[in-house]
């Protein structure tokens, strides 16, 4: 299909060549995109197609997300490689481990895994999950420069020219926050991709998968009928991964050139492909369990044959299903195993993807209720969108909302990849939508008029200006599901008083995230799950203690007043805070990424 931004996208505008990668590490499957950057030339995406362990098979663009290590915490294979007959008999002769669905180690704490009572396998002897994701960026990272030194003219020469210029996108559910971004760059300086300075760190960009599935979409041409529609309907992009699904909602609101906005605060499940494995492995293990087949090892077999064959193909409840295992041999007919063959129904196998299917499509209700614009039309992307039986039963769920379900002809798997570089090039996405609440929190003052201040008595403090004030007291700089253009910045004015002017070199605020609704909570719960400390601002106000002007407290001791504002950048995919303020009239800015009181400022 051909690529519908191509027209659109711009010359790069660089004066020297460079490198942009997109590295998309799945939950089951990862990928990676490319795109060399020449000054004047319009950018063109390509895939690394080629891996090791893949080399007999064309164009293939995904390798499975699994590594195994030796003893002492070293990768000895990874990817394609990790699959093969020869790699899993010396795994098991040498005691090696095997990392997989490690990327789900990195989710929000927010975020429940329901594993139907299955766990995530043990990390490998010394390594963080950080650690484990970073061996594995490192490893795509190598299989890129192979491939781009193998098949581009003078591409040794090529990669020296680039080597040092290198900008990298890495992709992430929609639900993954701050705390993800910081763990996932950690990773990237872990496994070389980039020096541990700010410029190295500078170097790497985040996008949600949904807005790189938007772009890819884009890039394939779905969004052709979109762009023509002048009604500014919205639409759906749901991607449909290995671990998440990722629900964003958009529209057009400009065409020369395209400009897209999000309408609704994306949403992240956990109800990707590797869940129905899951629930296969469950339901045959209860299925199995009075058969000679009903064996750990045999479980794992046919889950693995379910995964390659039955899970792939099914289409229809009505028809029999079949997973191919073993030998002509291999029967057990209490069970259903006949010529090697465990025989399944329809009805069976459908009531594993049932729980994915309603998350999906319980989802794409809420971003319908929750859209700023009229939901028309659905894009669905991701490796387990190829499955026929979610694809179909998508379409026939969604159109009793009146909403059409579609999905591209070709490599729907690598769409995030490809959508990633898409990101990097054209940034059609100009306003998104706040996901959660963000504040600070600063001192109440105490009214012993109020029972709800009465019985927070044991956490008052007195200021030296004299007046009681209440800690935890939640300020709202950015409310939930507000429309956020790149430009926009949130900005809250505050005060605080000193006795001691050396702690303006230390002075830090903390950031907090709200996850509870719509409805500003008026005070900081620190043990519940809806609240969690997004990131700590940090800045060395020292050059203001020439200027502050000391008063006399109501005790005789002397105090200094801080005016200072805390700025939100929410408009890009990474969240960004700086703290900024006034030194003798002068603007002062300090953008470093604590817990300080403040007061509303007056």
């Amino acid at each position: 299909m051909k690529a519908s931004s191509d027209h659109t996208r711009k010359p790069y505008r660089g004066t020297s060549r460079s490198l942009v990668i997109a590295l998309d590490v799945g939950t089951t499957f990862s990928g990676v995109s490319y795109a060399i950057l020449e000054a004047g030339e319009v950018p063109k995406i390509h895939g690394v197609t080629r891996f090791p362990g893949q080399e007999h098979v064309a164009g293939n663009s995904k390798i499975p997300s699994i590594m195994y290590y030796d003893k002492e915490g070293r990768m000895m294979a990874a990817g394609a490689e990790a699959e093969g007959a020869s790699v899993e008999a010396q795994a098991e002769d040498d005691g090696w481990s095997k990392a997989e669905l490690f990327k789900l180690r990195l989710r929000p704490k927010i975020m429940k895994l329901e594993m139907n009572g299955m766990r995530l396998s043990p990390l490998p002897a010394k390594k963080s999950a950080v650690e484990v994701f970073g061996d594995f960026l490192g490893y795509l990272f190598r299989c890129t420069r192979s491939f781009i030194e193998d098949t581009h003219a003078n591409g040794p020469a090529l990669w020296r020219s680039i080597k040092n210029d290198i900008q990298f996108v890495l992709s992430h559910p929609n639900g993954w926050e701050g705390a993800q971004q910081t763990k996932m760059r950690r990773a990237a300086i872990y496994g070389g991709l980039i020096p541990d300075t700010d410029e190295g760190k500078a170097r790497i960009r985040f996008v949600t998968e949904g807005e790189a599935s938007l772009h890819a979409c884009v890039l394939n041409g779905l969004a052709d009928d979109v762009l023509t529609d002048p009604s500014g309907n919205g639409f759906v992009v749901a991607d449909a991964g290995g671990g998440t699904l990722d629900i964003s909602s958009y529209a057009i609101r400009g065409t020369q050139p395209l400009v897209i906005e999000e309408i609704a605060p994306p949403d992240c499940v956990f109800a990707g492909s590797v869940f129905v494995s899951r629930r296969a492995r469950a339901f045959l293990e209860e299925k199995l369990k009075n058969s000679k087949y009903g064996t750990p090892d045999s479980l794992d077999h046919i889950t693995r044959r379910f995964d390659e064959t039955t899970k792939r193909l099914f289409r229809d409840k009505k028809d029999t299903q079949f997973i191919q295992f073993g030998s002509p041999y291999d029967k057990d007919f209490a069970v259903g195993i006949r010529g090697g063959q465990l025989k399944l129904s329809g009805e069976e196998v459908a009531r594993l993807y049932e729980p994915s299917i309603e998350a999906a499509v319980q989802s794409i209700k809420m971003q319908m209720q929750a859209s700023t614009a009229a939901v028309k039309s659905v894009w669905l992307v991701g490796g387990f969108a190829a499955s026929p039986w979610l694809f179909a039963q998508l379409q026939e769920r969604l159109a009793a909302l009146k909403l059409t379900v579609s999905r591209p002809d070709n490599q729907t798997s690598k769409a995030v990849a490809d959508g990633a570089i898409g990101f990097y090039c054209d940034h059609h996405v100009s306003a998104r939508m706040s996901k959660f609440m963000y504040g600070v929190e600063y001192l109440r003052e105490f009214d012993p008029q109020d029972p709800d201040h009465v019985s927070r008595q044991h956490r008052m403090c007195e200021l030296p200006s004299g007046p009681k004030l209440l800690l935890d007291a939640f300020d709202c700089i950015l409310a939930r599901s507000v429309r956020v253009k790149e430009s926009t910045v949130f900005s809250r004015k505050y005060c605080t008083e000193l006795t001691n002017l050396s702690t303006l070199s230390v002075f830090e605020v903390e950031i907090w995230c709200y996850r509870g609704g719509d409805v500003v909570p008026k005070w900081i719960m620190r043990d519940s799950e809806v609240f969690s400390t997004l990131c700590n601002v940090r800045a060395d106000l020292s050059p203001l203690a020439g200027s502050a002007q000391p008063k006399q407290g109501k005790n005789g001791k002397t105090y200094w007043t801080i005016v200072f504002s805390i700025e939100i950048h929410f408009g890009l995919t990474e969240f960004k805070a700086r703290i900024k303020w006034v030194d003798n009239v002068r603007v002062s800015i300090l953008s470093n990424f604590v817990h300080f009181n403040l007061h509303r400022f007056q």
